[in-house]
């Protein structure tokens, strides 16, 4: 069944308007490939229109709320009558310019929070439909149900308790038949909970073991960003190696690149590259602030200043929003940088991106986010924030993939 919005355009498309050439004959909109892994781009192409005729082609998609989220753009028909989102600009809509995936990163809810769309888990349903449509010119409207999914293959997920394994989190382990490539230790920063669900089943599918990690913010964790041992993440780089043959890489967003670098600094036999998403280049205090420390060493609290990373061996790929307004992460990216002095490292800044820069693309990002001290403001804009997935997650991909 169709949701309710795009319905309604449906029927406001059939009974409003000009008849058009050919009177009511009915759009073809057809997308290819009709299912894929939702970090893979599909084409969108409508015919069955007259040259220069406009015709609005429209997305919809639910959250794991219920809500919906919907975007359209205009088109004109070329001289034969077509439009393929993939190599025309629509004249005006939710995004502007040439992009095939646009519909779908640009996407707003229709009520509600605008914070970032997130599925169901993936864990839980291994696909999400996007709903497109395409009316105009009061011909009979198209419509057609794309698939994105989290998973090629028998990818498998198992829950982590520290009763259980020492660690809280969730590991996501390939289909058996696909080359293993190097395991990947994930998470996220000061929205606590356990970082990297949606991104784990995407590495996966492509022979990557993932561990998407909790050290705050979950059942049997402590409930705020202050003394997580960082002991704790090694244990949890030791469990993820026995799945993938001792090869680790470690990805941290935010607050979390903070323990990725010390992870990377204490373990060098460990950890053989690193992944910072808005990176800091320095150790915070605790959050929400208090005093105390974020970070303890050997029941030491680890002391606020830069980050030590002399001792990491192995390539550090930083991934930064210059508009990010969160903190002053291009900065850090900088001073990082400067620190390791060594080519093999390397930063990638994207000028109208946010803290939102990351990670897989075609979703929409977070601009403003309901943080545990009020709301705070990421920076950049949406466009800004896809361009950088777009463009970042092929060079993660191709990163971890020959650490």
């Amino acid at each position: 069944m169709l949701p309710a919005v795009v319905a309604a355009l449906l029927v406001a498309a059939m009974l409003g308007g000009d008849r058009g050439v050919g009177g009511a004959a009915q759009l073809r909109l057809d997308v290819t490939p009709a299912a894929a892994l939702a970090d893979e781009p599909v084409r969108v192409r409508v015919g069955g229109l007259a040259a220069g005729e406009r015709v609005v082609v429209s997305a919809e998609a639910e959250d794991h709320t219920g809500q919906s989220w919907h975007a359209s753009a205009t088109f004109v028909a070329d001289a034969t009558g077509t439009v393929d989102v993939s190599q025309d600009a629509p004249v005006e809509g939710s995004y502007s310019g040439v992009d095939p995936m646009g519909l779908f990163w640009s996407m707003e809810p229709l009520a509600g929070d605008a914070s970032y769309f997130a599925p169901v888990w993936p864990h839980l349903r291994r696909d999400f439909p996007v709903w497109l449509s395409a009316a105009g010119g009061g011909r009979e409207p198209a419509s057609v149900t794309v698939r994105r999914d989290w998973t090629a293959g028998m990818v498998s997920f198992t829950e982590l308790s520290p009763a259980a394994d020492g660690v809280r989190g969730m590991l996501v382990l390939p289909p058996p038949d696909v080359p293993r490539r190097p395991g990947v230790l994930w998470f996220g920063g000061s929205e606590g909970g356990i970082g990297g669900r949606y991104d784990a089943p995407l590495l996966a599918s492509r022979g990557h073991p993932v561990l998407c990690l909790g050290y705050f913010g979950a059942p049997d964790l402590p409930g705020s960003l202050h003394d997580i041992p960082l002991e704790y993440f090694a244990s949890a780089a030791g469990l993820l190696a026995r799945y993938s043959g001792g090869e680790v890489a470690v990805v941290g967003y935010s607050r979390g690149t903070e323990a990725a670098l010390l992870l990377a600094q204490l373990h060098p036999d460990l950890v053989r590259a690193v992944v910072v998403y808005a990176p800091s280049s320095v150790v915070h205090a605790g959050y929400p602030y208090t005093g105390a420390a974020a970070w303890t060493h050997d029941s030491r609290p680890v002391p606020r200043g830069p980050i030590p990373v002399d001792r990491i061996d192995g390539p550090v790929l930083a991934i930064t929003g210059a508009d990010d307004q969160l903190w002053d992460a291009a900065t850090y990216t900088a001073e990082l940088m400067l620190a390791l002095g060594d080519p093999s490292h390397r930063a990638l800044v994207y000028p109208d991106a946010g803290h939102g820069v990351g990670t897989f693309p075609y979703l929409p990002s977070e601009t403003v986010h309901q943080g545990r001290t009020g709301t705070q403001t990421h920076g950049g804009t949406r466009a800004g924030d896809a361009a950088a997935r777009l463009d970042g997650w092929s060079r993660v991909r191709t990163f971890l993939a020959t650490v």
